[in-house]
């Protein structure tokens, strides 16, 4: 059967907003921002590097300001175009580490200016990089371990000679601040993939849920269906007595296997139109085909045309009422009429079904009998029509169908009240 393309419209069509928060954007934010703080501090630290570069072994101390410094640019570069971001973080961290590993080896003169080594202005934006490029594991160690690298090559001649404690506080407070960042991108992350997380599961749940409903439409639809057509049909049989009673009940049958195929394709949104003469045609030849044919009158159908899927609904609500007087009206001396009218002042369609067999009380048909509630009365309501029923016992029943209803025409609201109270819980065995 066809699938709840409507349910697709509806998920599509819902209003998203306008910057949702979820991991990939917090991801591109913080590798911006991150990003844009490593430059600031890398502007603030080339004029040191450059009053510092006679201090180095040549080439190596060129060839490390280089590499720090190049990745740097790359990082930019990768913020801007939105790729290898953290490609190029990762580049930037393990070679300001290998840097500051290797500081002994490149520095001539550590004590030229007596200022620190330019590295270490770039300490917090290693880490900071490695926050965003690493598994939290690895960045958890690379945060402490880069510092206390730089700590104990401070303690060194060629990173100055300073003193223990000088060495730990510059540690302590480069292993605070990188510690810091660590944290907030790892909160900022673990709360986004929780949002992550809960849209994704709630989308899960209301497309479960629409196709749910959208499945269960459906059976409704196959339930009316199957207990109008099938239900003639096994009526037909159940009273063929001769050959010809037989082959009509073979071509009712038939007829429901078409009716069921053709129910699969009709569209609630299909907005053609067929002619009312057709439809009255289908609806002779259904009650000519019952085992106790109906009298048939049509009037002025000529000229009148209504929606495809109002006419199935007619259809199929007409069948129900005529396979109704079949099971209920009674036998031998009862007498049956279809009426079908179109045009005038009146209604686009009207259909009445009459018999003036035993008759029965509306107000005391169960709700779980579908053959007068669903089949007849809420088939109807939903193509915006509607359905009478005039009947008492032992005084015949006339079911009249009619579209679009009354109050539609007259563009007045509904009855607050519906004519019928078919929701009742009556434990009585219902006519119909």
């Amino acid at each position: 059967m066809p699938g709840p393309s409507w349910a697709d419209s509806l998920l599509s069509g819902a209003q998203k907003p306008r910057n949702p928060i979820s991991r990939a954007r917090l991801e591109r934010i913080a590798g911006r921002t991150v990003a844009a703080f490593g430059l600031i501090f890398g502007l603030q630290t080339l004029p040191i590097v450059l009053s510092q570069l006679h201090t180095f072994k040549q080439p190596w101390g060129l060839i490390a300001a280089i590499a720090v410094f190049g990745g740097v640019f790359a990082v930019i570069v990768c913020a801007v175009i939105q790729r290898w971001v953290r490609g190029a973080m990762g580049y930037f961290a393990i070679s300001y580490l290998l840097v500051v590993i290797a500081w002994p080896f490149s520095v001539i003169d550590p004590n030229a200016d007596g200022d620190k080594p330019w590295v270490w202005f770039l300490c917090t934006v290693a880490t900071a990089y490695a926050t965003i490029a690493f598994r939290l594991w690895v960045a958890i160690a690379y945060t402490i371990l880069t510092p206390v690298a730089y700590g104990i090559i401070r303690t060194l001649p060629s990173g100055g000679g300073v003193s223990v404690g000088v060495a730990a506080l510059d540690t302590v407070y480069a292993t605070i601040l990188g510690g810091v960042i660590l944290v907030i991108i790892t909160m900022l992350r673990q709360a986004a993939s929780a949002v992550d997380t809960a849209q994704t599961t709630a989308l899960e749940r209301y497309g479960n849920a629409v196709r749910q409903h959208a499945t269960e439409v459906e059976r409704v639809q196959v339930d009316s269906i199957v207990h109008d057509s099938v239900l003639a049909t096994l009526l037909s049989a159940s009273n063929a007595r001769t050959p010809q009673a037989m082959a009509i009940a073979a071509t009712m049958a038939a007829d429901a296997i078409r009716h069921l195929h053709a129910a699969e394709a009709v569209d609630p949104e299909d907005q053609s139109l067929v002619g009312l003469d057709r439809l009255s045609e289908r609806i002779r030849a259904a009650a000519t085909a019952f085992s106790s044919p109906f009298e048939v009158t049509v009037v002025d159908v000529t000229s009148q045309t209504l929606p495809v899927h109002v006419a199935e609904a007619v259809y199929s609500a007409t069948v129900q009422a005529m396979v109704n007087s079949l099971q209920h009206a009674g036998g031998r001396g009862v007498s049956r009429s279809l009426v079908i009218t179109g045009g005038g002042s009146a209604a686009t369609v009207s259909v009445s079904v009459s018999d003036t067999g035993v008759g029965f009380e509306a107000e005391a048909v169960s709700s779980e009998r579908l053959g007068l509630r669903v089949s007849i009365i809420e088939r109807l309501t939903k193509v915006g029509g509607e359905a009478r029923i005039d009947s008492r016992p032992g005084e015949g029943a006339t079911v009249t169908l009619l579209w679009p209803a009354q109050h539609e025409r007259e563009g007045e609201a509904a009855p607050d009240s519906a004519p019928l109270n078919l929701e009742s819980d009556s434990e009585s065995e219902p006519a119909r």
